[in-house]
């Protein structure tokens, strides 16, 4: 468990924040007091669990507005003569992307 104090933890927010998100507990101190613990939200108790959104603030998804429709899944897959899906899959793939 970590400890902050109130300055330290107003300088460094987003670092706390992470270390919560990633499942610890921080006690908030104010001229080394306890008055505050900050702790991780259950799995059900938010829509969009964290690291999705942590992927999404670093811009490596974007989290839907909507739902599918019903017959999605059974929609014809749009053709691409030319392979140029799958040529810039593979050279993501090898930039390490």
């Amino acid at each position: 468990m970590k400890t902050a104090a109130v300055s330290k933890l107003k300088a460094s927010l987003s670092e706390y924040l992470l270390k919560v998100k990633a499942g610890e507990e921080v006690i908030v101190t104010d001229r080394g007091k306890p008055i505050a613990k900050i702790i991780p939200l259950k799995r059900g108790e938010t829509k969009i669990p964290s690291h999705l959104l942590t992927l999404e603030k670093a811009g490596l998804a974007r989290i839907g507005k909507g739902t599918l429709p019903e017959d999605f899944w059974k929609m014809q897959r749009p053709k691409d003569k030319k392979g140029l899906a799958l040529a810039s899959l593979l050279k993501e793939r090898d930039e390490g992307r």
